[in-house]
């Protein structure tokens, strides 16, 4: 399961349990506090905060070639770009910090911490552990022709498998970032999955836009999406040579989040020239 649906609202598994971690350790904080001390609360909202920033800030260094010549991307967080070790490491310092300062709340944030901080990492790695034994799904798309494609013949180099549909704005925002990849990563194979769509309007949608896009796919029922537990556009998964899902990405890539998450691949996936910014 790759997202949680709460009513209208779709989160990426890994944000929830960052949020579910928050919530535990301002629990575990408020509860030591009532046994004497200082309520943590204020701290660790601040903390969690000022974590975020910075792994958002260590992100935008490790990048910087793909930013510098548009600056307004380093604000615009939809692309998920954040360091985790980055976030952690102000946590602590900052926390450090707080407990010299503040002696009375010490131990429930001490406890609040130990007991949120344990929880995100439990859960994140059960998380990956789970997600990097999923296989590529056995299923059979339709190309525009309606021609029957098989993913499976797909194995054999690093696949990355986009959801998206026309409808869908930071879909049509990442397209572009995507179409460059294809050319930038010649070893990496790019399958665009449509989500119930005809062919009419997808091809419709590329001539207008000037895309061009290739590997694109037809899944009317949503048969993929349902197989690897995404109900969200878009979606971005990442595949191995021999069809292990090695990472996912919801919600819009730019192209430092999109080269973050190739990463992932086991052979070191390089682009063909070194990344500086989006193309024009």
């Amino acid at each position: 399961m790759l997202t949680v649906n709460i009513g209208p609202i779709a989160l990426a598994l890994d944000h929830l349990l960052l949020l579910l971690a928050l919530g535990l350790a301002t629990l575990v904080g408020w509860r030591v506090a009532r046994r004497g001390g200082d309520n943590p609360e204020p701290s660790l909202f601040n903390l969690f905060i000022l974590g975020l920033v910075c792994a958002r800030i260590g992100f935008v260094i490790a990048y910087w070639p793909m930013y510098r010549d548009d600056l307004l991307q380093i604000v615009d967080i939809r692309d998920g770009g954040f360091l985790p070790w980055v976030g952690l490491l102000t946590v602590l310092l900052g926390a450090l910090w707080t407990a010299w300062r503040k002696p009375a709340r010490r131990r429930p944030l001490g406890w609040g911490l130990a007991s949120g901080a344990l929880f995100w990492l439990l859960t994140s790695w059960a998380s990956h552990l789970y997600e990097e034994g999923t296989q590529l799904p056995s299923l059979s798309l339709k190309d525009a022709r309606g021609q029957e494609v098989v993913l499976d013949s797909h194995r054999g180099k690093p696949l990355v498998i986009n959801l998206w549909a026309t409808w869908c704005p930071p879909c049509r925002r990442e397209m572009p970032v995507l179409q460059q990849a294809q050319h930038e990563y010649p070893g990496v194979t790019f399958l665009f999955v449509n989500q119930g769509e005809t062919p009419q309007i997808v091809t419709n949608f590329l001539a207008t836009t000037g895309l061009n896009l290739s590997h694109v796919l037809f899944d009317a029922g949503g048969q993929l999406a349902a197989q690897v537990g995404s109900m969200a556009l878009p979606t971005t998964l990442f595949y191995d040579a021999d069809g292990r899902l090695v990472g996912s990405h919801l919600g819009e890539l730019s192209r430092a989040s999109l080269y973050h998450a190739l990463q992932s691949f086991d052979q070191g996936v390089q682009p063909l020239t070194t990344p500086t910014r989006n193309a024009p």
